[in-house]
């Protein structure tokens, strides 16, 4: 208690708007995806660690300890609950499961096993080893998979052992993705990873992995990785001697500068930059499974995109990506919040419905069971929300799900705009770095409203924060979500707004209104006044960016502003704890902190 009145910290919400509907009454993610909660008998621990939704609409749990539960009814169709039978048991932590061919495939710490009912009677019989990999006994050497590809070949990936730092000289083939051939044939695919708990091939054949912030990861990301790439943490580098290593780097090859991470890329053309950025914790702190939507429009308006986990925040946050110059980059947006567990797997159900498989011993989550299983639905109703952002040669083009009242569109005072990086060292995570505001030069809005463009300063290999502000639908809506972070690895060619041949409607306001006044004398503002005066008109005199640092801290110590001047302040958490920020009168902190205790 004792620092509580050092450093006045308390609950630091980011900001978030939520719809409103026609009659006035907040919406909210529920509205229009529901989470079905599929009930577990009693006396089974699903501490789950792999889903395989199978063709006759049973589903396929794996688990930690070592098991696969078949469940019947998983649907919740009837009145008939779900009845969950052992199928297999005896194994090392399965974090991974597919079916294929009337068999599972599972990945254990050490094997990837495929298990057969050969006689038909509902339990395993025979568990064949498909291919093995030695372990070092270090509790973080997870093991992850397999996921099929077209030509019947599987991938899995390894995590790094754990000692103060990712550590891959312990066990072979750690912080690899390895691809292994029907035969058992193990061929390394790539390496770079830290905890990749999830790997996706998406429709195209490329294949994805998620990572989690530690040493060399500076927050949560998705990479595209193709053969002998490597994915930034040089832990795995141990194994890049072996004559089937398909890169030779070592990591005395790699910077460790504290630079971003783009800058290393330039001396290390192996290094393989994040398709996106997921803004530690903001969207979440433990990225887990990524799932593509291919269900011809049955889970809403959100076709072909992408749905990514996290299990430490217990949620899903929803992903679009484009190749610009051959690279994959694009938006990540939040979704839906608020599962009974943390988050590890995520598989399409036979309706068009996502599974999601939980488990938080030893990893904690917000979601406060142990381990759960739910499913996500879509009511069939649209939210109204940022469905896409794009890359323009000058900017960002945002499309909505329904038709966007141009007025609000129009008004430049309602888009907060800025980019950000992360150091790309060693060290176990990273502050956010080189954070500034992005320059608004022009908003133009489509014909059909669903599309505003908006004419800005970008920066190449940074993170693109897009936040919306009182933009309404035609129908009077808020936006469900109002902010969307782009991952701009390139800028694309093309043609730019000042030179279009007004396909589109330029917005009718004055945007040399964005300009700034000189400072003036202010009155005394409303005590626990929390919006923006109507005068300011964005006007604000000078902007202040603060962010935390390890140790309870903040990044800034001392900060300076002239009397009576309008000042923007932007608080940026970097740290995995909940914040605020109290500006207070000389010699009233104790005051103030013992007022917050009493609460």
């Amino acid at each position: 208690m004792q620092n509580f009145k050092k450093y006045l910290f308390i609950l630091f919400c980011f900001s978030i708007n939520y719809s409103f509907s026609q009659k006035g009454k907040p919406a909210s993610e529920a509205d229009f995806y529901q989470i079905r909660t599929i009930p577990i008998q009693e006396g089974i621990e699903l501490e789950v660690g792999g889903l395989a939704p199978m063709p006759d609409g049973r589903v396929a749990v794996s688990t930690r300890r070592g098991e696969i539960w078949i469940v019947e009814n998983p649907y919740m169709v009837g009145s008939t609950a779900p009845v969950y039978t052992k199928f297999a048991s005896g194994m090392h932590e399965v974090l991974g499961l597919a079916y294929k061919d009337g068999s599972f495939y599972c990945t254990q710490r050490g094997e990837l096993t495929k298990i057969t009912d050969t006689d038909g009677d509902g339990e395993a019989d025979v568990y064949e080893a498909i291919a093995v990999w030695p372990l070092s006994g270090n509790y973080h050497e997870y093991s992850y998979g397999p996921l099929f590809d077209k030509n019947g070949d599987m991938y899995v990936s390894l995590n790094l052992a754990w000692v103060g730092y990712g550590e891959g000289n312990m066990a072979k083939w750690r912080g690899w993705i390895l691809k292994i051939k029907p035969n058992g044939e193990i061929e390394p695919f790539a390496t770079g990873l830290r905890s990749p708990a999830g790997i996706l091939l998406n429709d195209a054949g490329d294949l994805f992995y998620g990572e989690n912030q530690g040493d060399w990861v500076g927050s949560g990301r998705i990479t595209h990785l193709a053969k002998g790439d490597f994915a930034g943490n040089p832990g795995g580098l141990f194994w890049s001697k072996e004559p089937n290593s398909p890169l030779k780097l070592v990591k005395s090859d790699i910077p460790d500068t504290g630079e971003p991470m783009y800058k290393a890329a330039e001396k290390v053309k192996e290094l393989k930059l994040p398709a996106m950025w997921l803004p530690h914790t903001i969207l979440g702190i433990s990225t887990s499974d990524i799932i593509e939507n291919k269900t011809g429009g049955k889970f809403g308006p959100f076709e072909n995109q992408y749905f990514v986990a996290d299990q430490g925040h217990s949620k899903i946050m929803r992903m679009t990506l484009e190749k610009v110059n051959g690279q994959y980059q694009g938006a990540i947006f939040p979704f839906v919040d608020g599962f009974q567990s943390g988050i590890l797997r995520l598989r399409w159900g036979t309706d068009g419905s996502i599974f999601a498989g939980m488990t938080s011993r030893g990893w904690s989550s917000t979601g406060k069971e142990k381990f759960g299983l739910q499913r996500l639905e879509w009511t069939g109703k649209m939210p109204f929300e940022m469905k896409d952002i794009k890359a323009m040669p000058d900017g960002f083009e945002i499309e909505f799900t329904k038709p966007v009242d141009a007025k609000t569109l129009q008004k430049a005072t309602n888009y907060e705009l800025s980019s950000f990086n992360y150091k790309y060292h060693h060290t176990y995570g990273s502050p956010i770095i080189e954070n500034i505001p992005s320059k608004l030069k022009n908003i133009i809005v489509s014909a059909d409203r669903m599309k505003v463009r908006l004419v800005m300063d970008t920066r190449r290999y940074y993170i693109h924060e897009i936040k919306l502000n009182n933009i309404l639908a035609e129908s009077g809506e808020s936006l469900l979500h109002n902010t969307g972070y782009y991952t701009l690895n390139n800028i694309p060619e093309g043609e730019k707004a000042s030179s279009m041949n007004g396909n589109m409607n330029h917005a009718d306001h004055n945007m040399g209104s964005m300009s700034m006044e000189k400072p003036k004398a202010l009155a005394p503002s409303a005590k626990r006044q929390n919006e923006m005066p109507e005068s300011w008109n964005g006007t604000e005199d000078q902007v202040v960016s603060i962010g935390t640092k390890p140790g309870l801290q903040f990044d800034t110590k001392v900060i300076q502003v002239k009397s009576g001047s309008k000042i923007k302040w932007i608080f940026n958490n970097n740290d995995d704890m909940t914040h605020n920020l109290a500006i207070l009168a000389p010699a009233s902190a104790d005051a103030v902190a013992t007022l917050a205790m009493n609460l």
